[in-house]
């Protein structure tokens, strides 16, 4: 009698657990259904519909009809000018991670310092990544027309022979770009470094300088290390955004002169809106999609992953 007393309670007592469970787990899938509805909606459809598309030679208009398979990525890979805009966006990625990382640095770690506007300094430096892309372009394209702002003010300086035709000559147009780039998106990276070095605590450098490090020795053996996390992030956005680049190009070049500062995104662009192939233009759209995701899962993988650990164990502890 007291087993089934015991027997009777034991389940009286599971029913509530199992209720519970039950009513947890339907409040998380409640939750959660509008944002993946969203997800699946406005990524996981177009992807797949792009992939569709891709596979037929369409202008457009009309039903897919025209199924042509892989031929329009074999065309993509076959044609120089996409080739030349991937050798663009592989250009840039390094010009980025080469100039761009250690200037955003160096500046982050002066503007780190107490120093007399401070705080002005730290605005002007941001004041362009606020501004939109078109507008940057259009902004540059203004001062660099020949016989613009730049040119004027090189000839009053008496250096009239480094004035070029910024956006024509083949040879400078792409880094005329670059410099432009480097000018709106600098303020970000100096920023997001400017927040790294308030987890860097001074107790470390003090100790440093008891122990006879130098200024140099104390940046690169206590700084830069505990500054690596988010120097990863940076690199991360930077090579993605640099991959994926359309913008300012396509305002200030529209990809030329001849292809001399395309990128895949303006390849892209040019082929489905100004040539109407949009079977075409879409292969070239999932091999930038490919590109992106399979680089983010290799460094998730291979990069931010122990980061991500140590932040795990952080919060476990």
């Amino acid at each position: 009698m007291t087993t089934l007393d015991g027997s009777t309670a034991g389940r009286a007592e599971a029913r509530p657990a199992v209720v519970r469970h039950r009513r947890r787990w339907l409040e998380i899938g409640v939750f959660l259904a509008p944002a993946i509805a969203l997800y699946v909606v406005f990524l996981i459809v177009p992807v797949v519909q792009a992939v569709r598309y891709s596979t037929y030679d369409w202008n457009g208009l009309g039903a897919l009809s025209d199924y042509v398979g892989l031929d329009n990525y074999r065309e993509a890979f076959g044609d120089p000018a996409f080739r030349q805009a991937m050798e663009h966006n592989g250009i840039l990625v390094v010009l980025s991670l080469v100039f761009q990382l250690p200037l955003a640095l160096g500046v982050a770690l002066v503007l780190n310092r107490r120093m007399r506007g401070r705080g002005l300094l730290r605005v002007i430096f941001f004041a362009p990544y606020v501004l939109s892309e078109a507008i940057t372009a259009v902004i540059f394209l203004q001062l660099l027309q020949p016989d613009g702002l730049v040119d004027e003010v090189l000839r009053g300086m008496g250096l009239g022979a480094l004035v070029q035709l910024w956006l024509a000559d083949l040879g400078l147009v792409f880094y005329t770009l670059f410099v432009v780039i480097t000018w709106k998106y600098i303020g970000f990276a100096i920023i997001l470094f400017l927040a790294g070095l308030q987890g860097v605590p001074d107790e470390l450098h003090e100790a440093a300088a008891m122990d006879g490090a130098s200024s140099w020795q104390s940046l690169r053996l206590v700084t830069l290390p505990l500054l690596g996390p988010t120097i990863r992030i940076w690199a991360f956005l930077a090579i993605i955004g640099s991959i994926q680049l359309f913008d300012i190009v396509w305002i200030m070049t529209l990809g030329g002169p001849a292809g001399a500062s395309s990128t895949m995104a303006t390849y892209m662009v040019d082929q489905g809106v100004n040539s109407y192939r949009i079977g075409y233009a879409t292969s070239v759209a999932v091999i930038l999609f490919a590109v992106c995701f399979v680089f983010s899962i290799l460094y998730q993988v291979f990069v931010l992953r122990r980061d991500v650990r140590g932040g795990t164990t952080r919060m476990a502890g």
